[in-house]
């Protein structure tokens, strides 16, 4: 056992998001630091056909994954958030979990278990078997300064935080108004908030959170989370953690191949992430003020949803040609500057193409760091969990970003969009903002580097695991 590299769990919670962070986190802690990792992956029965692919497909050898019995969640109500059935995932999980940890623990030398936001309560299972607990955070620094307060905010306020009067003060943050807080803590009596709540509580039991940000990007809110205060963890930035590609070569899309034909700079991609809908209404205006925008666009467009904007979170995608909902004649209109895809297209490598000018995106954190990574400037349209979090930082603190008004009908409407469109691929705003984002575009190169700041947090970290397999 003694030649066997030490081993990492890994307890991902569901949700591509979160998945790819942790793997490329993974391939790290093998790939430099020789550990082995094993994800351990709750399931409600069988796995959506993307994570499945994605995981079957891990590289390096040292990545190996299980997958837990189902959960049960035929109690739950079908309008259960998404937040309560993540959590749930893990709390019914436990048992199960506890077996596969002690099955790993007979074979191999494990030293911790990593699990990402809302896996706290897997903690209780560390603890029996002498394991490290930890966190990894996939979203923003922000975020986890906000978990990180909420329980002494929740104790200081008496009413919804979309109806304070004055912004809420995170430590090294911007201010945010309570409306633009973490969607789940919008509604304090939703059993959501209470998992929420109960999860912030528990951050403080664990040995280390790991943050997929960096400095340059997050000055503040890091130098305040890396401030010491009793009973706060140490906080490790060792972002960004980005998937490099799809793997997907053959461009069944036809994605690249059209982009290879466009000028340098000049196409503005609009994608929502893998969970993101809009509504019916608001997919004809998006449609019609690209239209009228005049400029050129790579649309990944899915079938709408009037009722939730996270419609396809846990892969429940409509069967319907989402191509029939779109305006007539808009596709004929269009076709001589516009791709319109279906459901999905190889993002990574969109972002990365030189045809490529501009993002507008949902604003999840992947997508934002796979806009810094390649120099991306925005349009910030949030839609769920902590999006409007990370577009109120985009667009008032490190200005990367235009971000669009709701008008009185609960909509972005079309002349607003084709004016943005314009703004940020032709006009001096967006030229402004290219500046910026190329600023931030060579510091992430620069912070995972030999010698940068995500790759010292990362190796001691690694080290810190190391000491105590040796201990």
């Amino acid at each position: 056992m003694a030649k066997t590299p030490p081993r990492i769990a890994i307890l991902p919670t569901p949700g591509m998001g979160h998945l790819i962070p942790l793997a490329e986190f993974a391939k790290r802690l093998v790939l430099t630091y020789r550990f082995s990792v094993t994800f351990i992956v709750p399931t409600d029965g069988p796995l959506p056909k993307a994570q499945k692919s994605f995981l079957e497909a891990l590289i390096p050898t040292g990545i190996s994954h299980l997958l837990l019995p189902p959960a049960n969640f035929d109690d739950l109500p079908d309008d259960v958030r998404a937040e309560t059935r993540i959590s749930l995932s893990v709390t019914r999980s436990l048992p199960s979990l506890r077996e596969a940890i002690k099955t790993l623990v007979s074979s191999t030398r494990v030293v911790a278990l990593v699990v990402d936001l809302f896996g706290t309560d897997a903690f209780d299972v560390a603890k029996e078997f002498n394991l490290s607990p930890f966190i990894f955070f996939p979203s923003t620094a922000m975020v986890l300064s906000l978990f990180l307060r909420l329980p002494d905010l929740d104790g200081s306020v008496s009413c919804e935080y979309r109806d304070l009067p004055d912004p809420v003060q995170i430590p090294g943050c911007i201010p945010v108004h309570g409306r633009d807080l973490f969607d789940p803590v919008q509604d304090r009596k939703n059993e959501a908030y209470k998992w929420v709540l109960h999860h912030a509580k528990r951050y403080r039991m664990a040995e280390g959170i790991m943050v997929n940000s960096f400095k340059d990007l997050e000055c503040g809110a890091l130098k305040a989370l890396q401030e010491e205060e009793p009973g706060k963890p140490p906080v490790y930035p060792v972002g960004p953690l980005i998937q490099i590609g799809s793997g997907n070569d053959n461009d069944e899309s036809g994605c690249l191949t059209w982009l290879d034909n466009q000028p340098r700079g000049s196409v503005l991609f609009v994608s929502f992430g893998s969970g993101g809908t809009l509504s019916y209404d608001q997919l004809i205006e998006l449609a019609l003020g690209l239209e009228m925008s005049e400029q050129r666009f790579l649309w990944v467009v899915r079938s709408p949803n009037d009722k939730i904007a996270n419609a396809n979170y846990f892969n429940v995608h409509s069967q319907d040609d989402p191509f029939v909902f779109l305006p007539k004649g808009f596709l004929d209109r269009t076709k001589g500057c516009g791709l319109v895809v279906p459901s999905w297209a190889p993002q990574a490598q969109i972002l990365n193409h030189g045809s490529t000018g501009g993002f507008l995106t949902h604003c999840g954190w992947n997508s934002i760091l796979e806009s810094v990574v390649n120099g991306i400037p925005l349009i910030s349209w949030p839609l769920y969990a902590e999006q409007k979090m990370n577009a109120a930082m985009l667009t008032e603190d490190i200005k990367v970003a235009l971000r669009p008004k709701v008008n009185e009908n609960g909509l972005i409407g079309r002349v607003q969009i084709a004016n943005l469109v314009k703004s940020l691929m032709e006009g001096e705003e967006g030229k402004q903002l290219r500046s910026r984002m190329r600023g931030l575009k060579d510091a992430a190169a620069s912070v995972l580097s030999d010698n940068g700041s995500s790759t010292k947090a990362l190796a001691g970290l690694a080290q810190k695991w190391k000491d105590k397999i040796s201990a």
